[in-house]
């Protein structure tokens, strides 16, 4: 078998915009996942009341459903609800953002909680303010510690792209499946998008990896 390097070579502007939608939706859905997650971080942190209840049920509500069934749910039902059309590529930020909101939030809370408490009663002991515990006592050492956490799931983010060709996003799986069924080179293009996914992803990866050490060195384990 040989390779067909100019299939590549013509087609490869549409593989590189694809690698530009998978980026701009990862990032959108990131993005929109943080705000949700630490919404439902600090609703669960409450431990009472109806915001700390709507907190539970929607971080195990969307960290139990696949992605994939949350993906079709989205596309397939959401607009039958709100009676709106709705684009494939907003229906996979809105599935990813879901899904990365409950997640974000577990890995949100996991950070806060493991701040030494006694650093925070103290703070509390010399009436500090509860905004400024937040931004100088309790936050810079809970992003340090959940940072690890944070970059792995990034890179589970980037990954979880790939099920939106389910529903025609033109990111890099569903081209590089468009492109093969054209020319019948699917080899060459699932492994040029392979490649791609590594090149993106496996830098978080070594990050994730250093920052973890890093954090363990820091805590003496």
């Amino acid at each position: 078998m040989r390779f067909e390097w100019d299939q590549l070579i013509r087609y490869g502007p549409e593989l590189l915009q694809a690698f530009g939608v998978t980026i701009v939706i990862s990032a959108i859905s990131l993005i929109i996942g943080i705000v949700l997650g630490m919404i439902a971080c600090l609703g669960k942190l409450s431990g009472q009341g109806g915001a700390y209840r709507l907190s539970i049920a929607f971080i195990d509500f969307f960290r139990t459903i696949p992605e994939v069934v949350l993906i079709f749910w989205v596309y397939s039902c959401l607009p039958l609800l709100l009676s709106v059309r709705i684009s494939s590529e907003a229906c996979g930020v809105i599935a990813l953002s879901l899904f990365s909101g409950a997640y974000l939030a577990e890995i949100f809370r996991a950070g806060v909680l493991a701040v030494p408490r006694g650093q925070v009663d103290a703070a509390h002991a010399l009436a500090i303010p509860r905004l400024h515990i937040w931004r100088k006592i309790i936050i810079p050492p809970a992003i340090r510690r959940m940072m690890p956490a944070f970059v792995n799931f990034l890179t589970e983010l980037l990954k979880a792209t790939s099920l939106l060709s389910a529903i025609a996003v033109a990111e890099m799986a569903y081209v590089a499946s468009i492109l093969g069924a054209k020319t019948l080179s699917y080899f060459e293009f699932l492994s040029a998008i392979a490649v791609l996914y590594f090149i993106l992803i496996f830098p978080f990866s070594v990050w994730a990896r250093r920052s973890e050490k890093k954090l363990l060195q820091r805590t003496g384990h």
